[in-house]
């Protein structure tokens, strides 16, 4: 068996927090690493609870949308969450749901290998900054940046943009992360990684 299918299915019967009693599906995640890149978001909505698959509601369609005018598709990338049972009534995951559920995020990297993470969104970007050793308190103290570091011995960077989901609330960030996401997948990255020559970027 496929490893990473191996551990879909772990995630699919996992009960390491208290989210597994309220989900119809966990969200394992989908997609491919031609371009060796993740994307990770908060968590699953009601529309990935639904059917077991990430980002396919509201917010999913702008992510598609805007990664199909760069001209790449949903199966170039992996697409995950942090954590991997939708929360009730799509509140914000706890520290301790996040901990417990960490375990399969970092083994989904450890298995893909990706050179680039893409995290959207506070929650996503503090949990995948604090493994490269970074902090985040605020989207906007990292936003648009990119930081290298090691998770599960993979040398990967880790660059952050907001949610879609604050982009359908706030249609003046939809450019914001539109250019994000093509600044991070279609390279020219010097600029944004933190510890370049770039001393804006510097943190």
């Amino acid at each position: 068996m496929d490893a990473l299918e191996g551990l879909a299915r772990e995630i699919t019967c996992c009960t390491r927090c208290q989210l597994h009693k309220f989900r119809k599906n966990a969200v394992p995640g989908e997609g491919g690493v031609k371009l060796g890149v993740m994307i990770v978001g908060e968590a699953p909505g009601a529309s990935e609870d639904e059917c077991g698959r990430p980002f396919v509601g509201s917010a999913g369609r702008l992510l598609t949308e805007a990664l199909a005018r760069l001209g790449i598709s949903r199966d170039d990338v992996y697409i995950t969450n942090v954590v991997k049972c939708r929360p009730p009534n799509n509140r914000a995951p706890e520290e301790g749901e996040i901990s417990a559920c960490l375990v399969h995020l970092v083994r989904q990297i450890e298995l893909l290998r990706p050179r680039r993470i893409i995290a959207l969104g506070l929650t996503s970007s503090r949990t995948l900054l604090r493994l490269v050793g970074r902090r985040a308190e605020r989207i906007s103290d990292v936003r648009g940046k990119c930081f290298r570091g090691r998770v599960a011995g993979v040398s990967v960077e880790v660059c952050a943009t907001y949610h879609p989901a604050a982009a359908l609330r706030n249609p003046s960030l939809r450019k914001t992360l539109e250019g994000d996401l093509a600044a991070f997948l279609l390279g020219g990255l010097d600029e944004y990684l933190v510890g370049s020559d770039n001393r804006r970027h510097i943190a």
